[in-house]
């Protein structure tokens, strides 16, 4: 058999403490469940709102790349670089298109410079205008189709066609060129760059 352990007596100096009353029960009561449902609200209210936000942003970029056609401005460094199309200075009527899918990615350039410009980017691909060919359309029916680019027939503009085909091993892009002459002034350029992840 155990033998009773002596009980602890209260301390003789601590008032006992007086039994909680309902007002102050509830009121503990609400705050600890305004405490409970505020550290399960706060996160579940970012995560709703965090995914309505990143949902958003999916359908913005899904409009972006869904859209057809060209787009006026200049394409970002990042692209440029990646696609090793040089854009000169001063260049103008400058607009770009950017495809991807799980095979290729292509971005589609067209702009407006001197004869000095088309000297420098073609340069900085290295090549030169000996090696554009007369009446070498590069580009093909497809990506004239998705930018609405015509070279001949009915729409096309005026004047000569020169063209070329930069290819390169993957993952370097590979570039068709074409360049129109049209206004003696100022060449036109047709980029389609296009390279395999």
């Amino acid at each position: 058999m155990t033998p009773d352990l002596p009980r602890q007596a209260e301390p003789a100096d601590e008032p006992s403490r007086p039994a909680e009353d309902r007002r102050h029960m509830i009121r503990r009561r609400a705050l600890t469940l305004l405490i409970i449902g505020l550290l399960i609200g706060v996160p579940a209210g970012y995560l709703v709102i965090s995914a309505n936000q990143s949902r958003d942003s999916g359908k913005d970029k899904e409009a972006k790349y869904s859209a057809t056609g060209l787009t006026e401005g200049w394409p970002s460094k990042v692209q440029r670089r990646l696609y090793q199309i040089p854009i000169p200075h001063p260049a103008n009527q400058v607009a770009y298109y950017e495809t991807n899918n799980w095979r290729t990615s292509r971005l589609y350039v067209q702009f407006q410079t001197t004869h000095a410009g088309l000297d420098a980017f073609l340069a900085e691909l290295g090549l030169s205008r000996d090696d554009l060919e007369r009446d070498d359309i590069t580009i093909g029916a497809r990506d004239q189709k998705v930018t609405g680019w015509k070279f001949t027939g009915e729409g096309a503009r005026p004047g000569d066609y020169f063209g070329l085909v930069r290819e390169q091993k993957n993952p370097a892009p590979t570039q068709d060129i074409v360049v129109n002459t049209g206004n003696p002034e100022f060449p036109m350029v047709y980029v389609v760059s296009r390279t395999v992840p």
